[in-house]
């Protein structure tokens, strides 16, 4: 054996052995254990291919009929092309409407965002028993149902029965012992917002305040050394740290004001004449209340394209900010 030989086979490791003259396992293929994810959530995926994908399916051909009650009494199926599609964007009613849903949406999801981060930071502030006391009554808010928790600030709200009436009548305000909040555009606004932010608050207060835990407290204790306040601490520290969760949050709190449809109806069912309907709300009036159901499936995929639009848009904000700070 030449000498080149000899060092080439002293320099591989011999085989290890196990116990009883095994030889040992061979490692896992690397691309049998990537598809392993995947595997696993396939089945989740096909339920809810099955469950959405076929009533979108149903929902997208009644978008291109004509149906009302003439057609389901006779059930006969006239389509109408892209009829509905047409009228839908040629009227004023559509366009107004969305304007609206976007504003809505916008000022309701800054109020969440900005209330649910100050309560989150007051969770991490707080000594274990006040917040476990707050956190309880988080929980709470979070988990009643949304209709239940609508019909309690329709009491609440009531022109005259409301708790709200009497208490700012007590305060002095003696015109609003009678009030009537639903009476208004802008007075109902302000009654589903403050029921949106109140049912949405508490997801990001309990998550930012998980998200706080995972800070190293070093960071802050090096802050103090530089003599930062408190405000500099969060701009300087805090939010660099949690940035991604303010983006993930803000993502999902636009796509759920923005489809909120249980709040605005049954406030008021949209009004007072039709001014504080959304896009969701309007879609259901206009199938379900005029009987137009494939006008009504139109709007909703109208909505879905919006939504749509606007949460690629939203991507793209972040994606492009998360390259400039590479």
């Amino acid at each position: 054996m030449s000498a080149q030989t000899h060092r080439a086979t002293a320099a591989e490791p011999a085989p290890r052995i196990r116990e009883g003259g095994a030889p040992p396992p061979r490692p896992a293929r690397p691309g049998a254990a990537r598809g392993v994810p995947y595997l696993l959530i396939l089945p989740a995926a096909a339920a809810t291919v099955l469950v959405l994908g076929w009533v979108l399916l149903k929902n997208g051909l009644l978008s291109f009929q004509n149906l009302n009650k003439r057609q389901l009494i006779r059930h006969v199926t006239e389509w109408a092309g892209a009829g509905n599609y047409t009228d839908a964007l040629g009227g004023s009613d559509f366009w107004h409407v969305t304007g609206r849903s976007v504003v809505f949406t916008a000022v309701n999801v800054a109020l969440i965002m900005v209330v649910g981060c100050l309560v989150g930071l007051l969770l991490a502030r707080l000594g274990t028993k006040l917040r476990l006391l707050l956190s309880l009554g988080l929980v709470l808010a979070w988990a009643m149902p949304v209709v239940a928790a609508t019909t309690v600030f329709q009491w609440l709200f009531d022109q005259r029965f409301g708790v709200v009436n009497y208490l700012l009548d007590q305060l002095g305000w003696h015109a609003m012992r009678d009030f009537n909040w639903t009476s208004g555009q802008l007075s109902t606004f302000f009654v589903i917002t403050v029921l949106l932010v109140w049912q949405s608050v508490p997801f990001v207060a309990i998550n930012l305040y998980a998200a706080t835990t995972t800070i190293p407290k070093e960071l802050y204790e090096a802050a103090s050394l530089d003599g930062a306040g408190t405000w500099k601490k969060f701009t300087s520290v805090t939010f660099p740290f949690l940035k991604p969760f303010f983006l993930a949050t803000t993502f999902l709190e636009i796509i759920w004001i923005f489809k909120a449809f249980p709040q605005v109806f049954v406030i008021n069912e949209g009004g007072p004449d039709r001014l504080t309907e959304t896009l969701p709300v309007y879609a259901f009036v206009e199938g379900m209340g005029n009987q137009h159901f494939g006008m009504g499936a139109a709007i909703s995929i109208l909505t879905i394209v919006i939504l749509l639009a606007l949460t690629a848009y939203y991507l793209r904000l972040v994606l492009k900010q998360e390259e400039d700070d590479l």
